[in-house]
Parts: structure tokens; C-alpha cells; sequence
């Protein structure tokens, strides 16, 4: 039995939860979920321009976890980018903090993402 994820710190929560193609329908779209974890690790480390180590230390987690998470997070990204698949962020081991961040944006409301309808095939962003 593997052990239990540690929750993961996010201290922003995405404007927009979904992503497509223009011009395809969403139902005829296969799908990409990334993780809240995994978008916050790509957020410091490619927004913010964070080492792997301090993204570990944001997200209270170690830097070979946050190594990892980024990984996934930019292999998920390209994977939609380049293979025309529609990209979904929610869920994941993840604990919000965006409503105590200080960041005005957020405002301390109930951020509930994913809560839109799902179409089409979920993928995990990894190629058998």
C-alpha cells in the first residue's frame, strides 16, 4: 500500500480552470488534467522564475517532490499544446491557501475549481 500524499501548499489558484483548441468542440476533445500541486509547481518555478528548491519550500514539500511535480506538470502542458487536447487543472493532493495569500485577486473567497462539465477522454499526459 503506498503511502498518502502530503498535501501540497497552493498559494494561487488559476483564473481559468480549462483550456482548448479553437474551433473543436469540446465534446469531440480529448482531455489532460493537470493538478492543482502540479500547476503551482509550474507557476513558481516558470512565472515566479523559483529554483526547485524554493518551489519545495513554498509548497512545503522536498525539492526532489517539487522536481517532480514540474516535470509532470510540463510534460501535461505539452502534451495538450502539441497534441491538440483540451487541459483541465483541478484536484491533487493539494491545500489552498489563496484565500489567506494576501493576494487582493483571490479575495478570500470559496474557490471551488472544476466544477465545470467534463467531455471527451481523460488523459493523464503520458504516452504508453
Amino acid at each position: 500500500m503506498p503511502r498518502p500524499h502530503i498535501p501540497r501548499h497552493v498559494h494561487a489558484l488559476p483564473e481559468a480552470t480549462y483550456f482548448k483548441p479553437r474551433g473543436i468542440p469540446l465534446r469531440d476533445l480529448d482531455e489532460i488534467v493537470v493538478g492543482l500541486d502540479e500547476f503551482e509547481a509550474f507557476r513558481l518555478a516558470d512565472l515566479e522564475g523559483l529554483s526547485h528548491e524554493e518551489v519545495g519550500l513554498r509548497m512545503k514539500v522536498s525539492r526532489t517532490t517539487a522536481g517532480r511535480l514540474l516535470a509532470e506538470a510540463r510534460s501535461k502542458v505539452a502534451g495538450a499544446l502539441f497534441g491538440g487536447f483540451a487541459l483541465r487543472i483541478e484536484g491533487g493532493p493539494a491545500v489552498s491557501l489563496a484565500g489567506r495569500c494576501g493576494n487582493r485577486r483571490h479575495g478570500g473567497g470559496n474557490h471551488a475549481p472544476g466544477r465545470g462539465r467534463r467531455h471527451g477522454r481523460k488523459h493523464t499526459g503520458r504516452t504508453e
